[in-house]
């Protein structure tokens, strides 16, 4: 082999573990820090559990700016910004604004999707190499709306997207409830949705959690319960990684941190446009009870993402803009029960919620930051915002191709650090 032998992962989460189980794959000698008591424990622990190509439209999108300044105040809107946030919004704000643009929202929305596809195909290939069960369905998504108006607006993203080359299905009210029938129960004001059958969904954590363990029989070095204090680095390059538990020699280091990246790069030089933006779930036991959803559904008008996953249920939503806070907002949590039981008023076991929160690593046009960095032998694998699991075997191994030294699958040229 070629370039570097020993690698050095920061950052135990799906990111992480992906880039650690592809590299030792290749033969590199391989040691993952992870501050957390074990792998997958922040973001990727009780997400959405989406896998979405159809979302491959960045957040910066036309029209978004208008509906903020409508949204300013309400504590129910899908975009909250909460005032101690402002400050460090300043400089990303101005970058995601700018990225609302139409051009923009095109441009960046086919890079998105180029990821996501890529992405997608390569979780598939590792499930299939690796055995992991984590209650992964392959039925789509279900996209559902009450309002003309935000139908138009997505079938146009859907539009978009399928142009691409993702297949998708516009539905009438009959033709949802045929998809999926227990939706008869409580949506009397549904007007109508659009099917995404190529989508899929499963347990982000219980993958992560598998993988690691399958890291360990490759020979990866897992060091839990170790903080990343610093890197050592001499002229252009890191010498060793500085944990609270000693120094670690590095030949390379790739960086996967998510929103904690931005700190520990600044300490070298590199700014990072990463803004952490809080998202919610309630995880709920589906046993005993027959009546639920089988099909993965975004509720548009309700604000919701419905998951079936094995006898659980996971809701997921709302994007809460108010810095590094991880506490729950009740409000919000509430919420997302309460928009669930307004179509399944039905549901016995609502006392098994479990809320969570986590923060998604944002990047203002919606693509995360790839490959390489001022520092020559530092690769970059962050700012994967909502589509983390979505993304997470791609641009893993598209890096670890660049470190290998083989061109990677998908051109990286519009991911990189460079284009801010």
């Amino acid at each position: 082999m070629s370039g570097p032998t020993r690698v050095v992962v920061l950052g135990g989460g799906l990111i992480g573990t992906t880039a650690a189980y592809f590299l030792a794959r290749e033969g590199f000698e391989v040691a993952l820090i992870e501050a957390r008591e074990g792998p997958g424990l922040e973001t990727s622990f009780a997400n959405g559990g989406l896998i979405t190509p159809s979302m491959a439209d960045p957040w910066a999108a036309p029209g978004l700016p208008l509906k903020l300044l409508k949204w300013v105040g309400r504590e129910n809107s899908p975009f909250l910004i909460r005032p101690a946030a402002l400050p460090g919004l300043l400089s990303w704000g101005r970058l995601f604004l700018k990225n609302c643009r139409e051009e923009r929202w095109r441009r960046n929305t086919k890079t998105v999707f180029q990821i996501a596809r890529y992405g997608q195909r390569m979780l598939d290939s590792t499930l299939s190499e690796t055995g992991i069960e984590c209650q992964v369905s392959h039925l789509g998504t279900l996209r559902l709306f009450r309002d003309v108006l935000s139908m138009e607006a997505a079938q146009r993203s859907a539009r978009e997207v399928g142009a691409l080359g993702l297949s998708f299905r516009v539905l009438n009210r009959e033709e949802c409830l045929a998809l999926e029938p227990s939706l008869a129960q409580g949506d009397q004001d549904l007007l109508g949705g659009i099917h995404f059958p190529s989508d899929a969904s499963g347990d982000a954590y219980v993958f992560t959690r598998a993988l690691s363990e399958i890291c360990v029989g490759l020979g990866v070095d897992l060091q839990f319960q170790t903080r990343v204090l610093d890197l050592r680095t001499k002229g252009r390059r890191i010498t060793g990684v500085v944990t609270d538990k000693g120094e670690i020699e590095a030949d390379h280091v790739v960086l996967a941190l998510g929103n904690e990246s931005v700190v520990l790069a600044r300490k070298v030089g590199i700014k990072l446009p990463i803004y952490p933006v809080k998202g919610y779930s309630l995880t709920l036991s589906g046993a005993g009870w027959n009546r639920g959803p089988r099909i993965p559904m975004i509720d548009d008008g309700r604000k919701i993402g419905i998951v079936p996953l094995g006898d659980r249920i996971r809701l997921a939503g709302t994007a809460e803009f108010t810095g590094y806070d991880h506490s729950p907002n009740p409000g919000r949590v509430d919420n997302l029960l309460a928009n669930f039981l307004a179509l399944y008023a039905d549901f016995p076991n609502v006392e098994t919620a479990q809320p969570w929160t986590g923060l998604r690593p944002m990047t203002p046009d919606g693509i995360p930051i790839l490959g390489p960095s001022p520092i020559e032998n530092l690769s970059l694998n962050v700012g994967h915002g909502h589509l983390g699991w979505t993304m997470a075997c791609g641009t893993s191994r598209a890096i670890v191709d660049r470190i290998a030294g083989r061109p990677p699958d998908i051109d990286l040229s519009h991911m990189t650090l460079a284009r801010f």
